[in-house]
């Protein structure tokens, strides 16, 4: 199943007030694992860069002056994110911007449907902090290079998260013999390789002769009969 994990970056909480979208960043995830596609933009807001959203964020609205506005690039936006679920950490937040700049275009909006909000299962599963820092820490992922907010570092961090609020790799655990033998995960690690040398059989001398003698007692098993018949057809081949 095809998903995009979909973070945003803006001027400020609110898009009613006149807040806008200034960076996306979106990982498209198959079966919950990231498949190295991704898309990411900043865009020009048209507006002033509030001093709080800067400190999140550090874009500044001189660097943003001459990047593409949400509409030269709601096209190629949408085809990326498609029909499928968007995945988004505090969901509200993302798909109420992002909804109002598709608005603005007059394209078709981001349905509830199509939303997953990982705060809301982080919630569900777990007690106490459940921020995208929190969580990182919880399932030892590593987001030391997270020193400000960025759309496309938190998507790719909030991927690994989802995969481990959907069950971790055991979600997708999968056996498979390959040549040598080997069985491996689905991340390819191998698991259990056959032994070099194989044990000794725990069956003692003595123990198999009383266990014929025991056979012997037998008038005519019908086991005898099969071997017989195995060892015509092997003859005849």
């Amino acid at each position: 199943m095809r998903e995009i994990i979909l973070d945003t970056e803006t001027t400020g909480l609110d898009p009613k007030t006149g807040d806008r979208v200034v960076e996306i960043g979106a990982v498209e995830v198959l079966n919950t694992i990231p498949t190295g596609n991704a898309y990411h933009v900043y865009i020009n807001p048209e507006r002033d860069m509030p001093e709080e959203a800067f400190r999140v964020h550090g874009l500044s609205a001189e660097f943003l002056s001459d990047k593409p506005l949400f509409a030269d690039i709601v096209d190629e936006f949408a085809a990326f994110i498609g029909t499928d679920k968007v995945v988004a950490h505090n969901a509200s937040f993302d798909i109420a911007f992002i909804n109002h700049e598709l608005g603005l275009c007059g394209k078709p909006l981001i349905e509830p449907h199509q939303v997953v909000d990982t705060l809301a299962i982080a919630r569900r599963k777990h007690s106490g902090p459940n921020s995208l820092d929190a969580l990182c820490s919880r399932y030892g992922i590593d987001a030391s290079r997270r020193t400000k907010h960025g759309a496309l570092l938190d998507a790719e961090l909030l991927a690994e998260v989802y995969l481990e609020l959907c069950g971790g790799r055991q979600a997708a655990f999968v056996l498979a013999e390959d040549l040598g033998g080997t069985v491996t995960v689905a991340a390819g690690t191998p698991r259990h390789p056959p032994r070099p040398a194989p044990l000794p059989p725990r069956v003692t001398a003595a123990e198999r002769a009383a266990h014929a003698a025991f056979i012997a007692t037998f008038d005519a098993p019908l086991w005898h009969t099969v071997d017989a018949d195995r060892e015509t057809m092997v003859a005849a081949e």
